[in-house]
């Protein structure tokens, strides 16, 4: 499949890999409209920062009762987590990989499955998003 209009493309080997302008993917993966809508209904104002993190962690989760919600709601947080840190982490970057959730790479290569991550704080609250960027941060 080769798209060049979307800038994407795939590679002669077996594995198929997309690549797309960095600004494109990062404005795709940074919408989160159920995210969004849920924490503006809750007065936090989601400005991809790390104090916007803090806010999220605070919140009341009603989502929890909703079995519909919950994992869309999981895979918003991961994906404004992950936002945040290539957004403000010098180096780091999205990874896209067919088959597979983005996963934001860090400058020392490191990968962090940001999604597995939301999908965790919507279920349980743990890890907090706020502590998982601060670690990821250090890194």
């Amino acid at each position: 499949m080769n798209l060049p209009f979307l800038g994407i493309g795939r590679r002669k080997t077996d594995e198929a890999r997309f690549t797309a302008a960095p600004e494109a993917v990062a404005a795709l993966l940074s919408e989160c409209e159920l995210l969004r809508s849920q924490a503006a209904e809750a007065g936090v104002r989601l400005d991809d920062t790390a104090v916007s993190l803090e806010a999220l962690d605070q919140l009341v989760p009603r989502w929890r009762d909703d079995a519909e919600t919950l994992p869309r709601l999981g895979n918003d947080a991961g994906l404004y987590l992950g936002t945040v840190v290539v957004r403000t982490v010098p180096g780091a970057v999205w990874e896209i990989r067919s088959g597979g959730p983005p996963v934001v790479r860090l400058a020392s290569g490191r990968e962090i499955d940001v999604v597995a991550a939301g999908r965790d704080w919507a279920e349980s609250g743990v890890p907090e998003l706020s502590q998982l960027y601060a670690e990821v941060a250090e890194d």
